[in-house]
């Protein structure tokens, strides 16, 4: 009996609801044995996001060349070059560690622009309400409807390959799924007390905005930014591979772009073509497995419900 109890303590379950016991029982094993498995992939995702993190912060501690440095076309892994060598003999290593700067960056500044646009929309949309809400969220519904990938292929074909073009179109049309996530929980914090509160009190809609709804968007915020991150990874690599990035910077894309174009499937050079595939894969996963380490726990917040009723 002391068991059971401290069962239905933790998964927040009263007596009164009058559903069979044996059910939150399985339930918590069920929820307990999930959380183990994904903490443990968190973890991982997290040493894997470090590794990559510091790859891109120092990589002349971790390149054994400069990547620009040229020796033996085609050359086979070695002692010498772990990886080989490319066309123009650059060291395949090298331009491996030094391309986790551009592709973490492409990622990160794509969605710092979105996350900046769909929290100002979604905040604005949520707290003012009426024709603001109208006008925002419509403006939303035809960004959400426009075809990204054919998009942003069209508009790096008629722009000048850049980086920073390439994180601008990515960031500007990336934010509409989090602001109508981020408008509809405005919508619900706008009403509890704190806030009310506050209007009562006199403080300017900008106060209240920053102080005392931010706050509580940061569990919605952050997994939105990880998986921003991600796909603007994943997209960065395929307008890269389909020669579309900028060939002067060495990402991991670019990478996948050469080795196809100059002979590295053909001559079936896998130390061309896999490591950086590998690398955006891994990546990705990290990236993907902290913003899914950020959301609320499924415990937690069937707790929460649980004690509402």
């Amino acid at each position: 009996m002391q068991k059971e109890s401290r069962a239905y303590k933790e998964l927040g379950v009263q007596r009164n609801l009058g559903l069979p016991k044996e059910s939150y029982t399985l339930k918590e094993s069920g929820l307990q044995k999930f959380g183990k498995i994904f903490k443990t992939f968190n973890r991982g995702g997290l040493l894997l996001f470090f590794f990559f993190f510091f790859l891109a912060l120092f990589p002349s501690l971790f390149a054994p060349y400069s990547p620009s440095e040229r020796f033996i076309p085609y050359e086979a892994p070695s002692e010498a070059h772990l990886l080989g060598t490319n066309d123009i003999g650059n060291d395949i290593l090298s331009e491996l560690v030094y391309g986790t700067r551009i592709s973490l960056m492409v990622g990160f500044a794509s969605a710092c622009i979105s996350t900046v646009i769909g929290l100002s929309i979604g905040l604005l949309a949520g707290y003012f309400r009426g024709w603001t809400a109208e006008v925002l969220m419509g403006f939303t519904d035809v960004v959400l409807l426009l075809p990204k990938l054919p998009l942003i292929i069209i508009l790096g074909a008629f722009l000048r390959p850049s980086v920073w073009i390439l994180i601008l179109v990515l960031g500007l049309l990336s934010w509409e799924s989090l602001a109508r996530i981020v408008r509809a929980k405005t919508l619900q914090l706008r009403e509890s007390g704190y806030v009310k509160s506050a209007q009562c009190i006199g403080f300017s809609s900008f106060h209240i905005m920053c102080t005392d709804i931010i706050p509580n968007l940061v569990h919605v915020i952050l997994p939105k930014f990880m998986l921003a991150t991600a796909s603007a990874m994943i997209s960065e690599a395929s307008l890269s591979f389909l020669g579309l990035g900028d060939p002067s910077l060495k990402s991991w894309g670019i990478m996948l772009s050469f080795a196809f174009s100059r002979g590295g499937f053909i001559r079936d050079m896998w130390w061309w073509y896999l490591p950086p595939g590998l690398c955006i894969t891994f990546c990705v996963l990290a990236v993907a497995l902290l913003g899914f380490g950020f959301e609320p726990k499924t415990g937690v917040a069937k707790k929460e419900v649980v004690k509402l009723q």
